[in-house]
């Protein structure tokens, strides 16, 4: 499918995905202290959302623990926070006990959600078989990542795995059904496009949700309506413009987190 690239939207989107621009909301920097205990036992220093904080930068930027240590204490000397970094040893203990929260978005509002899947390859053993013998002895496989992303926040709300033989649309219904947040538009590419999923999506967030799913240009009308509307607007205006019109470029930005 031919992009936009005029799109202003579209290149911000582009342009985002090289912003390094890092820094700790004040819900994270004022929750940087464990609770005191009430039984006995040793008092933890860290809360395990900083602790989270700090796991979560080393595996944005690939950094060993020592690193993130040093980065961590850069970021808060810049934001003029007095707080303690946790060292190495303290990040490494604590990532195995660690129990991540996922957020509820139930009270958020109303969100875009933006769809899309990628592949991912099962990697086995460490190549002894190819370097001893001259052939991988062992069978590839891959599996399929499905997520779904908040388009204002960027955040993932959504995510699902499965064998790389579930398409898409096969998929969908799973990947929304544990979502709580409210949906009043979704945003997908060809893939999407079915009675399947226009189905799923209204049953699942209402018959208002407004579907932007871009029909293949040998499309007819006769799926649904919005669908029929689509098509009409793409031929009357072009797909550039009905792209731009129904804030399809945003898709870029799931784009990023899978790219």
């Amino acid at each position: 499918m031919h992009r936009d690239t005029s799109d202003p939207d579209y290149n911000e989107a582009l342009r985002m995905r090289g912003d390094v621009s890092v820094w700790f909301e004040d819900g994270a920097a004022g929750a940087w202290h464990a609770r005191r205990r009430k039984d006995p036992g040793g008092q933890a220093v860290y809360s395990d959302v900083a602790i989270e904080v700090c796991l979560t930068l080393r595996s944005v930027f690939r950094l060993p623990l020592r690193q993130v240590q040093g980065f961590v204490r850069s970021l808060l000397r810049l934001m003029d926070l007095e707080l303690p970094t946790p060292d190495f040893s303290t990040l490494s203990r604590r990532a195995t006990e660690l129990k991540i929260e996922p957020t509820n978005l139930s009270s958020i509002g109303a969100i875009t959600l933006i769809v899309d899947s990628t592949g991912l390859k099962i990697h086995r053993g460490s190549g002894w078989c190819s370097g001893k013998h001259g052939t991988d002895k062992t069978r590839k496989s891959w599996r399929k990542l499905h997520i779904g992303i908040d388009r204002d926040s960027g955040e993932i709300v959504a995510s699902l795995l499965t064998t790389d033989r579930i398409g898409d649309e096969a998929a969908l219904p799973d990947l929304i059904a544990g979502l709580d947040a409210q949906v009043t538009k979704v945003l997908g590419d060809g893939a999407y496009d079915g009675t399947a999923v226009f189905t799923a999506l209204r049953a699942r967030f209402g018959d208002e949700v407004e579907v932007i799913i871009p029909p293949p240009r040998s499309a007819v009308p006769g799926l649904y309506v919005q669908r029929d509307a689509h098509i009409r607007a793409i031929a009357e205006h072009g797909r550039m413009v009905w792209q731009n019109e129904t804030e399809y470029n945003f898709r870029a930005l799931i784009e990023a987190q899978i790219g």
